[in-house]
């Protein structure tokens, strides 16, 4: 019974750790950011938002393997998940769909 209890713990531990690493070194997945200037602007790449979870509470990125990439320039603390992203691609979405079935 002990062994079990101390295997719990190290397992919650490491879980913890894995998690403080995955936010230190940056957002969810991101596949590159270069700080152009002390912080302030980067340069960002992740994958698209899948379409169908643009409209959901909790949205998900694309896989990067599919090649939908976002080539972001602004600030270092943009989130591919966040509202003004969401925002963006649903504007992105809403143009793509008048180009090809017209308005």
């Amino acid at each position: 019974m002990k062994a079990m209890k101390l295997f719990l713990s190290g397992l919650v531990l490491a879980g913890i750790m894995d998690v403080s690493i995955a936010s230190a070194a940056g957002a969810v997945g991101v596949i590159s950011k270069d700080v152009a200037t002390e912080g302030s602007y980067c340069h960002i790449k992740f994958p698209a938002i899948e379409e169908r979870t643009l409209g959901s509470n909790r949205p998900v990125l694309k896989d990067p393997s599919e090649g939908d990439i976002i080539d972001f320039y602004g600030p270092c603390d943009h989130d591919p998940l966040g509202k003004e992203e969401i925002q963006s691609q649903k504007r992105d979405l809403q143009r793509r769909f008048e180009r090809e079935y017209g308005s």
